[in-house]
């Protein structure tokens, strides 16, 4: 269950869905020891965009993948920070978290725009949010929705509008309500139950006014998704009924049990707001993240293997049924247990989803426990700074999870132990394009009319397709001045980044081209459910004469890849950067890799930097991958260390790819190190 309002942090329900059996701790990673130029006028015919699962791709770095955060507003989790911001203070909060989201590399934020019955718009059906000013019914001098959305699109970052239906306050006073709320002109939509007042999920007026609530913000603006997360039906609360039985009396007619009335009041809750929204925009999706199970082996056959609360029997939400019918988009779930949970293991909780959605449309996301990463009073699993980043290595190998969300922003801007920044490194290394989803068709390719060299970087400059719906471009650079391979287009190693489509042409600088480096530079059209056009001619910009180098440091985005057996150390100061890798030697091949882009082949120097110390290993094994195949050097890891080492001179070949390698492989003894690498041509 999400965090939201305190009693959901520490009280009976919390306690009640996450009563599941006690942690199992993950090992760590041992310690480090105590002691120690110009644009090219030619420009090639249109490339095809190949599809990825025909090419050879580095698995880390998928190029399709929505990778998002929740922004909470109810209680002001997140934002705003507090109620009574001025207007430009809380708009300068907003910018700062989607500045997080595009550091860390994502491509959506899921923001709560109706928490309690109430709006982050000016509603025509309920009134303002409490948490903009503190006063339910204040107008917060601006629009936030309609601010949100234009920023958060101006960063293509897609914003999926989070609403709960049904919740209307965290308190049983209706008076307390602004006078005008919808709840105060119709008490008997209402009930009270466990301290919270709720709409009455049973009385189909209410649930044909909640849709209609959420659609005003549909129809009025441009958002991307309509998202719903677990609150449908309340958690309960140990030994009181929910007092819908009068409900069920009047509307429950043809069904022999309430909780079987009541899933249904909730099923059509989904399948009719789907249908509304499809009828209004159809690019808009419909997602839930909903509660991680669903329903346990031991009670169903066709649940997991999980003994935890099931929200089927508990909050009347048969998950399983909207993905198996099509009533979703997406589905989210929130699987906010460890590895190896004795009663709800993630391992196990994403193989069942996995399999529930085959077959079908549904694209499959996580719902991430980032809140948990290092927290006080968590499992110890984590506490282990590779709990969170095991998570999406674990998923890879189910090719139908197409995402994370991650709970909440504060929690990824915490970044407590290192867990997000470890998780950024090794799976958000470059950007990735959000999943194309059903319907839709992709736009015409666009035309590159120019790539022009400058003291800021590479402009680029392209003139949107002549047919087609265009919502955005993606942009490609690679290396050298040769033939486009498709295959290219399907590496996200080659994606700079994405540009929000505004009128009839685009623009792009790469500020991050290397002064002496040849590139080819491609852009593609994207529709509004991400569906790719065929790659714009390619325009080829080529060196200033300057001697190509690049250093590619371990925390280098996009340039270095290392399992969990390595661990992270900041402790010797004669490192490159904030930090380094290590690992114990052992005969396995579980080398850390460096990847970098080299614009020609040709013959460079591989030079690399190290923190030494007198424990470490005597015969480090470096492998580098020459363009005759690998050949390894060592190093001696014990002394010489806080400058640039010359590992020797090698015949490289021209693209992106893994280049120098550290392997544990080695009969001697200490720890091997992996810091930076620098590659210059001769």
């Amino acid at each position: 269950m999400r965090r939201d309002y305190g009693r959901y942090l520490s009280g009976l329900a919390l306690a009640a869905a996450l009563a599941l059996g006690a942690a199992l701790p993950t090992a760590a990673p041992a310690a480090p020891p105590a002691g120690p130029g110009t644009a090219s006028d030619t420009a090639s015919e249109t490339v095809p965009v190949a599809a990825q699962a025909a090419c050879v791709t580095d698995p880390a770095t998928p190029k399709r993948q929505l990778r998002g955060m929740w922004i909470a507003s109810v209680a002001n989790i997140d934002w705003p920070s507090r109620t009574g911001l001025t207007p430009a203070a809380q708009q300068a909060e907003y910018r700062g978290w989607l500045d997080l989201a595009k550091q860390r590399r994502m491509n959506a934020v899921v923001v709560q725009i109706r928490p309690a019955a109430d709006a982050f718009w000016p509603s025509t059906y309920e009134p303002w949010s409490q948490w903009l000013t503190g006063t339910q019914g204040g107008n917060p001098g601006y629009d936030p929705l309609a601010f949100m959305v234009a920023e958060a699109h101006a960063r293509n970052l897609e914003f999926h509008a989070w609403f709960n239906p049904y919740r209307v306050a965290n308190h049983t006073d209706l008076t307390k309500l602004a006078a005008s709320h919808p709840a105060r002109k119709n008490p008997g939509w209402t009930v009270t139950y466990g301290g919270h007042i709720y709409y009455n999920p049973g009385i189909p007026a209410v649930r044909a006014f909640v849709q209609d609530a959420m659609l005003d913000a549909v129809k009025r603006y441009d958002i991307d998704a309509v998202h719903w997360d677990d609150y449908f039906y309340p958690y309960p609360v140990s030994g009181v009924a929910f007092p819908d039985q009068a409900t069920y009396a009047q509307y429950g007619a043809g069904f022999s049990t309430i909780g079987d009335w009541r899933r249904n009041n909730v099923n059509l809750l989904v399948r009719e707001m789907r249908d509304k929204i499809r009828a209004a925009k159809p690019w808009v999706k419909l997602g839930v993240s909903p509660f991680g199970i669903w329903r346990n082996a031991g009670t169903d056959p066709l649940g997991s293997r999980t003994t935890g609360l099931q929200s089927y029997d508990a909050i009347y939400a048969d998950t399983r049924r909207w993905v198996r019918q099509g009533w979703v988009d997406y589905i989210a779930p929130q699987i906010y247990w460890h590895i190896g949970h004795p009663a709800a293991d993630y391992a196990e909780l994403v193989r069942w989803w996995s399999e529930t959605v085959a077959g079908t449309d549904v694209q499959l996301l996580v719902g991430q426990a980032t809140y948990r990463a290092g927290a006080s009073g968590q499992d110890a699993a984590w506490q282990d700074p590779a709990e969170l980043t095991d998570h999406l290595t674990l998923n890879r190998s189910y090719p139908r999870i197409v995402g994370d969300i991650h709970f909440s922003a504060k929690d990824v801007r915490a970044d407590r132990i290192g867990a997000v920044s470890r998780t950024a490194t090794d799976h958000y290394r470059r950007p990735a394009l959000a999943p194309a989803g059903v319907g839709g068709a992709a736009p015409a390719a666009p035309n590159l009319t120019s790539a022009v060299r400058g003291t800021g970087g590479v402009t680029l400059t392209w003139q949107r397709g002549a047919t087609g719906s265009t919502a955005a471009y993606a942009v490609y650079r690679l290396p050298g001045d040769g033939a486009v391979d498709a295959c290219d287009l399907a590496d996200a190693r080659n994606l700079l980044g994405t540009v929000r489509a505004s009128g009839g042409t685009g623009t792009f600088t790469d500020a991050t081209a290397a002064v002496g480096s040849t590139y080819r530079y491609l852009v593609t059209a994207l529709d509004r459910l991400h569906h790719e056009s065929a790659a714009s001619n390619a325009r080829v910009v080529t060196g200033t004469g300057g001697t190509f180098s690049v250093i590619v440091d371990n925390a280098t985005a996009g340039g270095f890849t290392a399992a969990a057996t390595w661990g992270t150390s900041s402790y010797l100061p004669a490192r490159y950067g904030a930090n380094y890798r290590f690992a114990s030697p052992q005969a396995v091949s579980d080398p850390a890799w460096f990847t970098a882009t080299l614009p020609a082949a040709g013959s460079y120097r591989v030079e690399v930097w190290y923190p030494a110390d007198p424990g470490y290993n005597s015969a480090t094994p470096h492998l580098v991958a020459t363009a005759n195949g690998n050949v390894t050097a060592t190093v001696d890891q014990r002394s010489g260390g806080g400058q640039w080492r010359v590992l020797g001179t090698y015949d490289l070949a021209a693209g992106t790819r893994q280049v120098v390698g550290v392997s544990r492989w080695t009969s001697t003894q200490g720890y091997v190190v992996a810091d930076a690498v620098r590659i210059t041509r001769l």
